[in-house]
């Protein structure tokens, strides 16, 4: 494809130029040079010469303007269709998981399309070559990103309602677990569709280091032993450092490290350190002391009228169904108090939750369902007529065991 520039009325532009900058007074002299000059230079660029541009930079160019066109165009026609088509329940998951992100998948989506078209293009040059090598490092560390935001978003405002709506206990230790598998599962699949892609032969890779691992398994046995108890937990996490343990030998202290093969305890009274084996401690009974913390939670709920002892019963009673079922809230600590503003005329409600913990993600993830309660209770006194204010967020108090 040739395009030409074409500068025939050069000539004619110039005199235009030059008239009206002589009818104007002289201090426009420079401007009328500057003009003048930028014309020349224009003219020598353009006078009777041509550049090609390549198939290749017409149709990444091509795409690069559709994905910006799209990129804006493409949300509303899916947020219409799915208005449109999709049942209530279902346009709500879009509504709370996708639509804060659609750009951001239309825009990864198109990436991606480009990247395969640049795989695709045969005899690619070197520059090309690395190029695209960079562009699909880049989208598989967006993927990843972008993937667990979309997870965030399904596990925090989806999975966590799902899980107050059954009629089982929601245990916040399987969700944590959930979690953390969905994310790694997240980032090995994606490193090995991009090793796959590129040829990175990760299949072979794989399969030599199990072979050498298997090998290596049967001349050191019980140190892979050992080393699969200590991974075991991490995993299960029974303790971490600066806990207070007590084992079921009488043993307790502070755990000062936990390493490879084995982990430190300092002994209360004595101060000294006893050294036990990780294969020791995942076979005996152990009490986490420190796992005893947990944090008192208060809620505040105002309401818009003085209300009755009838209704104050039944507020209380849609509090306790709807933090019963939470597997790490006390339920029965659980308390909600009435006061009224003499001045304002309305009644709060207080309540307090006790969120034990054995655990950041673990107390994490009950914290999260705890919100998930909030947004039911809000739902079920709705429901039942009543008008009242909520706050969006609890007040959290640490409450640490004195050991």
């Amino acid at each position: 494809m040739r395009i030409v520039f074409s500068t025939t009325n050069y000539c004619y532009n110039l005199c235009l130029f030059t008239n009206i900058f002589l009818e104007t007074d002289s201090s426009s002299l420079d401007a009328a040079e500057s003009m003048l000059e930028l014309l020349e230079q224009v003219n020598r660029l353009t006078s009777g010469k041509s550049f090609t541009i390549s198939p290749l930079s017409l149709l990444l160019g091509g795409f690069i303007l559709l994905t910006i066109l799209l990129v804006f165009l493409l949300p509303r026609l899916i947020r219409f269709l799915v208005t449109r088509f999709l049942p209530l329940e279902l346009r709500e998951a879009y509504q709370q998981i996708f639509v804060p992100y659609q750009r951001w998948i239309v825009l990864s989506f198109f990436l991606s399309i480009g990247d395969i078209i640049i795989l695709l293009i045969p005899d690619k040059p070197i520059w090309l070559y690395i190029s695209e090598f960079f562009l699909g490092a880049a989208i598989a560390f967006n993927t990843c990103f972008l993937a667990f935001a979309l997870f965030n978003k399904f596990f925090g405002g989806y999975l966590l309602d799902l899980a107050l709506r059954g009629q089982r206990n929601a245990n916040s230790e399987l969700l944590a677990f959930i979690k953390f598998v969905a994310n790694t599962l997240i980032i090995l699949i994606v490193i090995f569709i991009f090793a796959e892609i590129h040829d990175l032969g990760l299949t072979g890779l794989i399969a030599s280091i199990s072979v050498g691992g298997v090998a290596i398994a049967f001349a050191s046995q019980k140190v892979v032993e050992q080393i699969l108890w200590t991974i075991l937990i991490y995993l299960d996490r029974p303790f971490v450092v600066d806990d207070y343990i007590h084992l079921q030998d009488g043993t307790f202290g502070r755990v000062e490290a936990i390493g490879w093969r084995s982990s430190k305890i300092r002994l209360s009274g004595k101060g000294t350190l006893m050294v036990i084996p990780n294969s020791m401690l995942t076979q005996m009974s152990i009490e986490n002391l420190s796992g005893a913390q947990k944090i008192i939670s208060l809620l505040n709920i105002f309401f818009q009228r003085d209300i009755p002892e009838q209704e104050k019963a039944l507020v209380r009673q849609i509090i306790l169904d709807s933090t019963k079922d939470i597997y790490g809230i006390d339920h029965r600590l659980t308390e909600v108090n009435f006061r009224n503003n003499d001045q304002s005329g309305k009644v709060q409600a207080q309540v307090t939750f006790f969120v034990l913990g054995s655990g950041s993600t673990a107390l994490e993830i009950r914290t999260q369902l705890l919100d998930a309660a909030r947004r039911n209770i809000s739902k079920r006194l709705k429901d039942y007529g009543i008008g009242f204010e909520i706050s969006e967020k609890p007040i959290n108090v640490d409450s640490p065991m004195n050991i």
